[in-house]
This record gives C-alpha cells, sequence and structure tokens, in this order.
C-alpha cells in the first residue's frame, strides 16, 4: 500500500514552494499533436496575453486551451490571491489521453481500426519575479 511521503502530491511536482496555481483539462477529444501546436504558442507569455491571443486564434484546439489557462489564473486569483494580470504561463504540456478504437469496414469483410485520440492539458501559471531584487 502507497502512502502519502512515497511520492509527492500533484501541486509539489510542479510548483514545489514557489508561488502560483495550475489546472488540468482531461480528456479532450482533439489529438495531441493539434493541442501541442496550441500550446506552443504560449508558453511564457503573461496569462492576459495568452488568453487575449487564444480568443482569435484560428485552431480548433485553442479553445480547450483557452480555458484551461483561464482556469489556472481563477484558481491563483482565488486559492493563493495572485493577481491575474502579475502572472504567467510557465508550463504548459499536453500528455496523450485515452484513445478509443473504432472499426471502419473494408473491403472482402476485412476492417480497418480508427483510432480516435484525446489529450489532458496541464497548465501552470506563477507571478513574475524581478531580476534586480
Amino acid at each position: 500500500m502507497t502512502t502519502k511521503t512515497d511520492r509527492p502530491t500533484r501541486r509539489e511536482a510542479l510548483l514545489g514552494d514557489r508561488p502560483g496555481s495550475y489546472a488540468i483539462a482531461k480528456h479532450i477529444r482533439m489529438t495531441p499533436m493539434k493541442v501541442r501546436r496550441v500550446a506552443d504558442l504560449v508558453r511564457g507569455l503573461d496569462v492576459k496575453d495568452a488568453l487575449t491571443l487564444l480568443k482569435f486564434a484560428p485552431q480548433a484546439a485553442s479553445e480547450p486551451v483557452y480555458k484551461a489557462v483561464a482556469s489556472a489564473a481563477a484558481n491563483a486569483e482565488q486559492t493563493e490571491a495572485l493577481r491575474s494580470d502579475q502572472l504567467y504561463v510557465s508550463q504548459i504540456f499536453v500528455d496523450e489521453g485515452v484513445t478509443m478504437r473504432r472499426i471502419r469496414p473494408r473491403a472482402k469483410g476485412s476492417a480497418s481500426r480508427i483510432l480516435k485520440r484525446a489529450s489532458h492539458i496541464t497548465v501552470v501559471v506563477e507571478p513574475r519575479t524581478e531580476k534586480g531584487a
């Protein structure tokens, strides 16, 4: 049986003792490759700039990424009492979720497999640190 001391919590693994917050969007029905293209656009941006960019991005994957970034910013405001205009997207990564397997009928009674992939999006926001201090 595992105990809490065996493995760090998700917050400790993502942030350690730094201030900030995170959000995870699971089982998003888009392929991870398509979502990673959008996630790479907002990595390192301020939250306000990232949300503006995602709002007008033409890709369909920008909507779930927008929701995950907005949720992480709201979590930071509620739990850590941080201001959203001081936050930036420090980490964003897309993991592969479950894959639904479907069958497409083919010639002569055979079948081919269709893989319907899903994604898990993890967003970590932190306040900017002063470099002079």
